[in-house]
């Protein structure tokens, strides 16, 4: 954008400070992103969730997961043939309007009755396709693959050694990408017997293990399959392996294994089949187990499978049914839930409006492009507002009324500034508060030069200028 300045000769005894700062309807964010994970237990966490299979439904999912409170989870799936930036970030953008947190399970695709093995080649291009995305939260979620103890989930093997090696060098690749990546490994069928499909989730984990003693040192959290089993129909007051707390079991065994990290769990698949338990049975079942089971503060999140599949072989644990939402849908909704707080990035860029040098003694008209880099969409009635300040010759507050400025889209405003009489180095600092507190903030040098010394009018057209934009900006500002 341009800036138009309106020189005029004044009095020095006016400029020894800035007379006025005039700012309106701005809403900008300022930061560099902090990189590295954060706990998500170290603030409030709705740990309600459900497994979706793709970008659809969103709306369904927030009225389920968020009634009641606020930021809950979804697990979804992205497979690599459907790496479409586009498209996810619009999925993505879609879950930052309904405050939802994105659990992004990557997998290969389907070849006969297999699912490709991954490659390890593929890991750049997986690190650089979700780092393409502007994420919803500041933890970036992401787990690598599914159940590889099963054959048909690795190209019809079973090879622990493999696992290993793509979990290791894909959560590296992920880390060295961008350090906000939260890895978590692929839930492991842990009723799985040793046999030809497939491998005892222990003798997997030794395997790995034994291939690569530091496999785990990159992944920040344990992805869990709490299957109520067998059968998926024991009930929730089951304990340890194979039942709804089975990630305590798997806690166990990976410190029997030497392994003493702190893994906050994500139970991104959980329970029950209506084939052998009636619809009121398993809502309950749903009830018992969130309201006294999953309140165990390891856990993060919880996604039961699936809330829409109408297909066998997963009918029986779909959510909603072909006329209607069965119970659980219902229970759940109803249940009371905490309003989460995620920590989100706050970025505001500059791209237009400054110019390089002002003179003394001068009022000067600018037009400000502000764009939102960060993750959330500035709203005053979230409680954020702008702070202008000029640090050692005087501030102004001006605050604005802005709605729903989501990343990356511009938002222009106004400012007029009466520069000091004194040449040199001077700063505009623009500060976003949320709730009174500052959360981001940028700072844009002002050079001053001395005023030529043949003085410039304002004609009535700078005047009538600057009053027509003043008198558009308070009219759509209303």
């Amino acid at each position: 954008m341009s800036f138009k300045p309106l020189g005029f000769y004044l009095s020095p005894l006016c400029f020894y400070h800035v007379v006025a700062t005039f700012f309106l309807g701005c809403y900008l964010i300022s930061a560099t992103p902090a990189h590295a994970i954060v706990d998500p237990l170290s603030s409030p966490n709705n740990r309600f969730g459900i497994h979706i299979l793709n970008g659809t439904s969103l709306d369904e999912v927030a009225n389920l997961v968020n009634t009641n409170g606020d930021w809950g989870y979804v697990t979804l799936v992205i497979q690599d043939d459907q790496r479409d930036t586009k498209k996810w970030q619009e999925v993505f953008d879609k879950l930052r309007e309904t405050h939802l947190i994105p659990i992004v399970r990557i997998a290969t695709h389907p070849e006969g009755e297999n699912w490709v093995k991954p490659a390890i080649g593929e890991a750049p291009a997986w690190a650089s396709f979700l780092d393409s995305l502007n994420w919803v939260v500041k933890n970036r979620y992401v787990v690598l693959f599914n159940e590889p103890n099963h054959a048909k989930e690795w190209g019809g093997q079973i090879a622990p050694t493999e696992y290993a090696d793509v979990l290791y060098n894909y959560s590296q690749k992920l880390k060295k990408q961008n350090e906000d990546f939260f890895v978590l490994n692929a839930g492991f069928d842990s009723s799985a017997p040793n046999g030809i499909e497939t491998r005892d989730q222990v003798s997997y984990i030794r395997s790995m293990l034994s291939h690569n003693p530091q496999v785990f040192e990159y992944i920040d959290g344990w992805t869990s399959h709490s299957y109520p089993n067998p059968d998926f129909s024991s009930p929730p007051e089951k304990h340890g392996r194979g039942g709804i707390k089975n990630y305590e079991w798997e806690l166990s065994t990976l410190k029997s294994f030497g392994i003493q990290k702190d893994l906050p769990v994500f139970i991104t698949e959980t329970g029950w089949s209506g084939k052998n338990l009636s619809e009121e049975k398993v809502a309950q079942n749903f009830q018992k187990s969130f309201i006294e089971i999953w309140n165990d503060p390891k856990v993060a999140a919880v996604t039961p499978f699936v809330l829409d599949y109408q297909a066998e072989p997963f009918s029986s644990f779909s959510w909603k049914k072909p006329d209607g939402w069965k119970t659980q849908y219902q229970v759940i909704q109803s249940l009371g839930k905490t309003v989460g707080q995620p920590e989100q990035i706050e970025k505001i860029v500059i791209r237009d409006g400054i110019p390089e040098k002002f003179t003394t003694k001068n009022l000067y008209f600018m037009t400000l492009d502000l764009e939102n880099l960060g993750q959330t969409i500035w709203k005053e009635s979230d409680g954020y507002e702008i702070q202008i300040e000029t640090p050692g010759v005087g501030s102004q507050i001006t605050k604005g009324a802005l709605e729903n400025i989501k990343p990356f889209q511009i938002y222009k405003t106004g400012v007029a500034l009466t520069t000091p009489e004194i040449p040199g180095s001077y700063s505009l600092k623009i500060s976003l508060l949320k709730n009174g507190k500052e959360v981001s903030q940028t700072t844009v040098a002002l050079i001053l030069e001395e005023l030529p010394e043949k003085p410039i009018d304002i004609t009535k057209n700078h005047l009538k200028r600057f009053i027509e934009f003043l008198l558009n900006k308070l009219t759509n500002w209303k």
